[in-house]
């Protein structure tokens, strides 16, 4: 193979790669917290990651291991009025996951609020962001972060918010 062919196929190489990271980038948010169970298939998909799901009375919980070592539970209710959607998400590992895709619709409301409290904030506590439709408590360093996310009212009826682990 010449050289001038080797590099020319090098080339569209790199720049469908370029055209892949910005078509990727530009892809909304798939909506994890508030979304249906295609929105785990979406987030595993995203993480690239394995599934493993557990079925309780009231929820299940879909747990995503990715390759990086961070593990992300997303809880599907199978009761009540919020029946097959998710209501609530846990996260611990090495690294943080994406906030925007697994907030998803919730992740601007969430990201206001901490900019709001970025400017009062002080020392090394764990961000919690408080809301009447948004609980998020997100906290660590690197290679220990933990954190977990919900909707208050889209909680099935006897589910406490300490399940969400």
């Amino acid at each position: 193979m010449s050289k001038w062919r080797l590099a020319s196929i090098q080339s569209v190489l790199l720049m469908v790669a370029v055209a892949l990271t910005f078509v990727e980038s530009v892809v909304p948010a798939r909506a994890a917290l508030g979304g249906d169970i295609s929105s785990v298939q979406a987030d595993q998909l995203h993480m690239r990651g394995s599934l493993r799901s557990t079925v309780t009375a009231s929820y299940t919980v879909h747990e995503i291991q990715s390759a990086a070592g961070t593990v992300v539970r997303e809880y599907v209710s199978s009761v009540g009025k919020s029946t097959g959607k998710v209501f609530g998400i846990a996260w611990q590992g090495p690294w943080p996951p994406d906030m925007s895709q697994l907030l998803g619709s919730y992740f601007e409301q969430y990201a206001q609020t901490v900019n709001a409290q970025g400017a009062v904030r002080m020392g090394r506590r764990p961000w919690v962001v408080a809301q009447p439709g948004l609980v998020v408590q997100f906290g660590g360093h690197p290679r220990a972060f933990v954190g977990k996310a919900y909707v208050p009212e889209m909680l099935p009826t006897g589910v406490s918010t300490e399940e969400i682990q």
